[in-house]
């Protein structure tokens, strides 16, 4: 259970820090996406 709880935080923490930009641009997007694959392995 301890792994689906650190994914959990793992997502949360990404899409917390893409909510604090203002405007995304394609590096925001990338950058968003590498984290996500990387809280998947």
């Amino acid at each position: 259970m301890a792994t689906f709880g650190n994914l959990s935080d793992r997502l949360a923490d990404t899409f917390k820090n893409l909510r604090k930009k203002g405007t995304l641009s394609a590096s925001d997007v990338d950058g968003t996406v590498r984290e996500i694959r990387r809280a998947l392995i």
